[in-house]
């Protein structure tokens, strides 16, 4: 998200780079949840639109890749890999999303924070600030709005549509940053048959709050939250079952130490070659200097 009130809090450079330099030399408490870490990859690119990833999305195999950002842009491409590490990024030129009258964003219409791609490759990205869920039919083409939940207008400016994801019947889900109180469970709204409902929530644990969210290839939904202590960053990754009616078997698949991994926003989950459910996840550098664009990713053991 873009401007977060957390990382207002960031006023000093001193801190700033405290941030940067802890997170850059790893020094932080250790992981706990059943994945594994995998590897990281820093990604850097030259250009001042490049930055502030927010949503990822990879192919079955696990080589191509969309990620989307919070400034409306969006990038393609595929990620090289040896001996299962992450080792390099071959990207296509960086593209607007654009508008229902095929015009690239602007303004209020540019913070786009979730991503999810259809069974017929149709891209779906759920927007902050104006709060809505547009479908893009293809990579670079024109948006067509999809309808507004109600509640859609009365989410806050800048805690709102964090998440997007679709299961096996092109079903979508997405849900807010913030609940309104920590006893308070995070709605989950569903969009099918042309129309959104409310009759699912996602409980809320502790101080993490949701910005990522998949459907893994088990056909659970894996739910990525971020906390931010003042001086550093931690991630979580819960897992859920989800049926028309209930959400349930909640499992606390992750939880990562404070300053372990940059800003993880984006989360794409897979099946590797292995077998094993694989996490990938992206970093939002929020455009800063002392933050950095990353990919990481981490592994669930092969069941069975």
């Amino acid at each position: 998200m873009r401007q977060r009130t957390a990382l207002a809090l960031i006023s000093a450079a001193g801190l700033g780079l405290a941030l940067w330099g802890a997170a850059g030399a790893g020094l932080a408490g250790s992981d706990s949840g059943e994945a594994t870490y995998l590897g990281s990859y820093s990604w850097h690119l030259d250009d001042p639109v490049f930055g502030g990833l927010s949503g990822l999305e990879i192919s079955s195999d696990g080589t191509g890749f969309t990620a989307i950002s919070d400034r409306g842009f969006r990038i393609d491409g595929r990620l090289a890999r040896q001996a299962g590490q992450l080792t390099g990024v071959d990207m296509q030129p960086i593209s607007p999303l654009r508008t229902p009258a095929n015009k690239p964003v602007s303004g209020r219409q540019t913070d786009a924070e979730g991503l999810a791609i259809g069974p017929g490759g149709v891209s779906f990205v759920a927007f902050e600030g104006l709060h809505r869920v547009w479908a893009y039919p293809t990579p670079q083409g024109r948006a067509t709005r999809l309808p507004r939940h109600a509640d859609f207008q009365h989410l806050q400016y800048n805690a709102a549509l964090e998440a997007l994801a679709i299961d096996h019947r092109g079903w979508l889900y997405t849900l807010p940053e913030r609940s309104g109180k920590m006893t308070r469970p995070f709605p989950l709204y569903r969009y099918r048959d042309g129309q959104w409902d409310k009759e699912l929530s996602v409980p809320r644990r502790g101080y993490f709050l949701p910005v990522g969210a998949d459907f893994g290839p088990d056909g659970r939904l894996y739910l990525l939250e971020r906390d931010f202590l003042g001086f550093g960053f931690r991630s979580r990754v819960r897992s859920f079952a989800i049926t028309a009616n209930a959400i349930a078997d909640e499992r606390e698949i992750l939880v990562t130490g404070t300053g372990r991994h940059d800003n993880l926003e984006g989360i794409a989950v897979w099946r590797d070659a292995e077998g094993r459910i694989r996490l990938t996840m992206i970093s939002d550098d929020n455009f800063r200097v002392f933050q950095r664009t990353e990919f990481v990713e981490y592994a669930l053991a092969k069941s069975g």
